[in-house]
């Protein structure tokens, strides 16, 4: 049997013993050769993502270290829009104004996906109508479930 010696760019080197397992091989150092050249691409990223966060590092602490320290009763004070604190700042919060903010970006989203929409109108045929008239049938029996539960009153 013939023996071959394959040796791939200073990784690691493969010892082959005979012609079949050969194109394994070097399908094996070409995908190597491969993933090594696309993290190479993402090197220059790593070095930006390493100078800010180092410059960012230092940055904060010289600020900490060289920031003047003067506390007074006044800058200590709790401070509400220009007003003194006048109740318990861990009330209960309704939630109906996180069940709005919902429902508008529900419906909000509604009009980004029209869009796409209505520019190739006259390119997406018969079952793209379709697709479009089933996902605004959805979000208008969404919209009548969302009233009929009263989540849009505000007694």
């Amino acid at each position: 049997m013939p023996r071959f010696r394959v040796v791939a760019t200073g990784f690691f080197q493969l010892q082959v013993y005979d012609l079949r397992t050969l194109s394994c091989t070097i399908l094996v150092l070409y995908v190597a050769r491969s993933h090594t050249a696309m993290l190479q691409n993402y090197l220059p990223i790593l070095i930006f993502l390493g100078v800010a966060a180092g410059l960012s590092l230092v940055l904060m602490t010289l600020g900490f270290l060289l920031g003047p320290r003067k506390p007074n009763a006044e800058k200590l004070s709790p401070y509400e829009c220009g007003f003194e604190a006048f109740e318990d700042s861990r009330i209960k919060f309704d939630v109906r104004y996180y069940l709005v903010a919902i429902l508008f970006i529900v419906f909000d989203l509604e009009i980004a996906f029209l869009f796409p929409w209505a520019v190739s109108l006259n390119k997406i045929g018969v079952l793209g109508i379709a697709a479009v008239g089933t996902f605004l049938l959805i979000l208008v029996v969404g919209f009548i479930y969302e009233w009929k539960k009263g989540a849009l009153e505000w007694d």
